[in-house]
């Protein structure tokens, strides 16, 4: 069966969620929780990601997030793969941990309602998976990003976005603000129902009738799936490569004096650690790139930088 066609843009805004593999745990404990916010850091420093909302939950996870330019699905292979990897290792297990292929629905930014309701869908999710009592307010469920928008912008992750929510809700980002979009959201709560929460669950867009037919549109540009894989590619690549040309010319290096050193030049090894923790790139692209010699000489290099 054809999967179906990830849409991507600069500025595009996706509402994803995907499970366990069989609906298992895909955390077992608060370092496991720590260490999934941990890589969605990472993955959005390499990405430029901006998150709106995300919820972890112990079998699933909900993530609305603004990309910038148009790498939903690069981002989300170093995420997923990289949680994983890191969850295989610490509990010695093999294989997958998410099921399939996760769900990603376009979400419109523009028309009034539509990101608060699915922002409000992703909040509310420990009160709908009845992790709180009933006496419990939303914002004691701290795996949510719920209770850093009621913190002070010094006190949140800096891939948290709270300004396009807050807007949505009419209110500034003071603590008078917070204070009115707390009460607003513990309204919702109490006001939500099954009928509204199956509308996020069908299609693949969520947004008004001109944003659905300007995202159709762009479905039809993307031919199929295999052009699509290689316009992510490119775009990956050439902030790769805009990240090398920026560290050449800060050194004054040519390409012929790049190939000349050492593949395990102290700093071809500083610029490998730049592209590790600010692209998508494998290492056998940085290794090719750097004239670094195989893939698995720049792995033991940056291994050794960190110790």
């Amino acid at each position: 069966m054809p999967r179906q066609l990830r849409v991507e843009y600069a500025g595009a805004i996706y509402h994803v969620m995907n499970r366990g593999d069989r609906r298992e745990s895909i955390v077992h404990d608060e370092q496991d929780r720590q260490r999934f916010w941990e890589t969605l850091g990472e993955t959005c420093r390499k990405t430029q990601w901006q998150v709106l909302a995300v919820c972890l939950l112990p079998n699933h996870f909900h993530l609305v997030v603004e990309t910038p330019k148009p790498n939903l699905v690069v981002g989300m292979k170093w995420f997923l793969g990289t949680y994983t990897g890191r969850f295989n290792r610490r509990h010695q297990q093999f294989g997958h941990l998410f099921s399939g292929r996760y769900k990603a629905f376009v979400v419109d930014g523009e028309s009034p309602g539509y990101l608060r309701t699915v922002c409000d869908y992703v909040h509310l999710n420990p009160a709908r998976a009845r992790l709180l009592a009933a006496e419990e307010v939303l914002s004691q469920y701290r795996w949510s990003s719920y209770p850093a928008y009621l913190r002070s912008a010094r006190q949140r992750p800096e891939w948290l976005q709270v300004e396009r929510l807050l807007g949505e809700y009419g209110v500034h980002d003071t603590a008078a603000g917070r204070r009115q979009f707390a009460a607003a959201v513990e309204q919702r709560r109490a006001a939500e129902t099954g009928a509204e929460r199956q509308k996020l669950r069908r299609g693949w867009v969520h947004g008004a009738v001109k944003f659905r037919e300007r995202v159709l549109a762009r479905a039809h540009e993307q031919v199929g799936e295999q052009h699509a894989a290689g316009h992510r590619h490119e775009t990956s690549e050439a902030h790769g490569e805009r990240l090398v040309q920026e560290e050449l010319k800060r050194r004054g290096w040519s390409e012929a004096e790049l190939k000349r050193r050492a593949k395990g030049d102290a700093q071809k090894v500083q610029i490998a650690r730049r592209l590790r923790a600010e692209t998508t790139m494998s290492l056998k692209w940085i290794a090719a790139r750097l004239q670094m010699d195989v893939w698995t000489h720049v792995s033991d290099r940056l291994s050794q930088a960190k110790e």
